[in-house]
């Protein structure tokens, strides 16, 4: 088995535990483009056999995410596992339509994020979350992300909760995002509840939940990497170049730079990389 299968992650679970459940079910090799939260569920590729190649080519997607953001009350964690540790009024005429939209159309574009202390960003050599864990303080650099959209789905007054959608750059901490948002409506909150809809061009629609993961169901939901490179121009190779290929001599091309799919009798062989004139073997499938 070779490819890309997208899980639809459930709650509790973490993405070391779907890895570990497909290499189980197949017996490859399998790894994932970036780590999804233990609270958080939807979209999480799974990279299988020599897919796991390809991983490279897709750790910088944009993702979209549908948030539950809790106001009036501050956790240690900025998700719903951590300890309460400020609780602050929320002002009811803040959470009609028109204040809710302000607030969330004015984090669109390029802005300076901080991220969350409990997060695995090293600082000195150590995971943030290793400082919070013992109470140690630490600087925290903030990091560019850009939020592309963003739109209000539900207000709930009674519960004080916003549900919304947005769609963000590599990168983007959503705890941070929300804790940013109630302090711009001039209270606290946390990220309650959060699912991730789409990585890139994988979306929760092609997703196959956990429980019903089997060896068949893979087998039925994978994207190939013939399929996940699809956009990309061909380059035909004869049995001579093929061989040459294969063996990892650079044969020159007058094409522009760039990654193409490289063919031979029709067969899909892999991907090929031209720098400066020369193609390259980059990943073979077979």
């Amino acid at each position: 088995m070779n490819g890309i299968i997208i899980v639809n992650k459930s709650k509790r679970y973490t993405s070391h535990d779907i890895v570990a459940k497909v290499k189980k079910i197949t017996g490859e090799k399998v790894g994932h483009t970036g780590t999804l939260d233990p609270l958080a569920t939807g979209v999480l590729p799974i990279l299988i056999g020599k897919g796991t190649l390809c991983s490279k080519y897709l750790m910088n997607h944009d993702k979209t995410y549908i948030v539950v953001l809790k106001l009036g009350i501050e956790k240690s964690t900025g998700d719903e596992e951590g300890d309460i540790i400020q609780e602050k009024t929320v002002n009811e005429n803040l959470l009609e339509d028109k204040e809710v939209k302000n607030v969330l159309e004015s984090f669109l574009g390029e802005q300076e994020q901080i991220p969350p202390i409990y997060s695995a960003i090293k600082v000195n050599g150590k995971k943030l979350y290793e400082y919070a864990r013992k109470g140690q303080k630490v600087e925290i650099q903030s990091r560019k992300i850009t939020i592309y959209d963003i739109k209000l789905l539900k207000i709930d007054k009674e519960s004080c909760e916003i549900k919304f959608e947005v769609s963000c750059s590599k990168g983007t901490y959503i705890r941070s995002l929300c804790e940013d948002i109630a302090k711009k409506m001039g209270t606290v909150g946390y990220m309650k509840e959060l699912q991730r809809t789409k990585v890139g061009t994988f979306a929760i629609e092609q997703s196959v939940l956990l429980e019903d993961l089997t060896k068949e169901a893979i087998e039925e939901h994978m994207i190939t990497i013939e399929s996940l490179f699809k956009n990309l121009e061909e380059i035909k190779l004869n049995e001579r170049k093929l061989q040459l290929f294969l063996n990892g001599v650079k044969l020159s091309f007058d094409l522009k730079d760039g990654i193409y799919k490289i063919y031979s009798n029709q067969q899909f062989i892999g991907i090929g990389v031209v720098k400066d004139k020369l193609l390259k073997r980059d990943i073979v499938i077979n």
